[in-house]
């Protein structure tokens, strides 16, 4: 067992919905070897009032409900009492910054995260302004709440810990290391309904299979994904590959500066 594992508090309305996900896969793998600690919290355990109100209808009217300040504000701070204290506080919301790859790499550094899944219509101001520290979107679409996107969020970050993977270097290679789609990738049998698998790949030959994956990975990216192949620093090798050459600079012409014009 690890002695420090990366912890992550989820608060939620609905703790079941996260559960049996991560009963299964690299998650629970994680989670055995000791290497990843999940705790999810029930909002409602915070609230007050006999009917355990977690919403309330909105100031100035309108549709839908709006999440109270006063649970998730008791739920985050009886969680900070608890060491280590959190390194993030995280909201999910379509005013966060776009979740990515690079966004997972730099969570994965943390120790602690406590992730704040929103639900109805919204959640006051107060807690935007003055509990979260970080806010996230996972993208421009609307989900019912904000579970789903804790459980991406986990995911993504749990396949960057050292020993999660089994291979340090397996998440090293995957897509978006390094702005780049992977390449292809082919299994038995050779041949299937008369679509055969490259010959490189049959070759034995391990530098022209390096060769042709990282020629592939560049080509699929610049076809598919133009953004990040803008995004990713071209080495020589690359150049080579997709037949360019940088640009020469141009030589600046010396000036003679005793030479007069006639």
């Amino acid at each position: 067992m690890v002695s420090n594992p990366v912890r992550v508090d989820v608060l939620t309305l609905f703790p079941e919905m996260l559960r049996s996900p991560l009963e299964h896969s690299i998650l629970k793998r994680a989670r055995e070897a000791g290497l990843l600690d999940v705790r999810c919290t029930d909002i409602r355990d915070f609230t007050t009032d006999r009917y355990r109100q977690v919403d309330d209808s909105p100031y100035g009217g309108g549709a839908g409900m709006v999440m109270k300040p006063e649970p998730l504000f008791a739920a985050v701070e009886a969680l900070a009492a608890e060491p280590p204290p959190p390194d993030r506080v995280i909201l999910f919301t379509p005013l966060g910054r776009r979740f990515d790859q690079s966004v997972a790499e730099e969570l994965a550094r943390e120790r602690r995260l406590v992730l704040i899944c929103g639900r109805y219509e919204g959640i006051d101001e107060r807690v935007h302004r003055h509990l979260a520290t970080d806010e996230l979107s996972i993208g421009d679409f609307v989900l019912t709440g904000g579970e789903l996107a804790a459980l991406v969020l986990i995911d993504a970050v749990a396949r960057l810990l050292p020993g999660v993977l089994g291979k340090d270097e397996s998440s090293a290679s995957e897509t978006f290391a390094e702005h780049l789609l992977e390449y292809p990738h082919y299994t038995r049998p050779a041949e299937f309904r008369g679509w055969t698998v490259p010959d490189v790949l049959l070759s034995g030959d391990h530098g022209g299979v390096a060769r042709w994956r990282r020629a592939e990975s560049l080509r699929r990216t610049l076809r598919h994904r133009r953004d990040l192949f803008l995004r990713h620093e071209l080495t020589p090798e690359d150049l080579k590959i997709l037949g360019l050459t940088r640009p020469k600079r141009k030589r600046k012409r010396s000036v003679d500066p005793t030479r007069t014009e006639e």
